[in-house]
């Protein structure tokens, strides 16, 4: 079993997904539009641009997403953060440098007492974040 966030985005899902793909050194081996589904029935046509389905690959890792798609409100990311585990405290001031860009900064990347480096943001697309780094090595 593997356990993989899926986030809902309002609009903006490629844009932030391609800055993940940047940051995080993956791949986007998959990214359908709502225009692409064979019947797009209930779909409205100015969200037919929008993103039905993506999936980023870092490793073995994987992070999906989506636009929302209306009439269906969007309510943003609450209650959950995307935690990132690193191995250097250069690679967690790296992502946190990248990924806080335009973001709110909850917590500056510093030394706490269970980590070399730990910081916790939300990025400019509204999706909260944290980068820990128990050991640098």
């Amino acid at each position: 079993m593997k356990i993989q966030a899926y986030l809902i985005f309002d609009g903006n899902c490629e844009e932030a997904f391609n800055r993940y793909a940047q940051v995080l050194g993956g791949k986007l081996p998959m990214l359908m539009r709502f225009k692409d589904a064979p019947d797009m029935g209930q779909i409205p046509p100015d969200a037919a641009d929008r993103v039905m389905h993506v999936r980023l690959e870092v490793g073995d890792q994987v992070l999906m997403g989506s636009d929302n798609c209306p009439p269906m409100p969007y309510e943003g990311t609450k209650g959950v953060s995307v935690s990132l585990q690193v191995d250097s405290k250069a690679e967690a001031r790296r992502i946190y440098d990248a990924l806080s860009e335009g973001g709110q900064v909850t917590m500056e990347l510093q030394q706490t007492f269970w980590a070399a480096a730990f910081a916790m943001f939300t990025d400019r697309f509204g999706v909260p974040w944290m980068v820990n780094c128990e050991q640098d090595r």
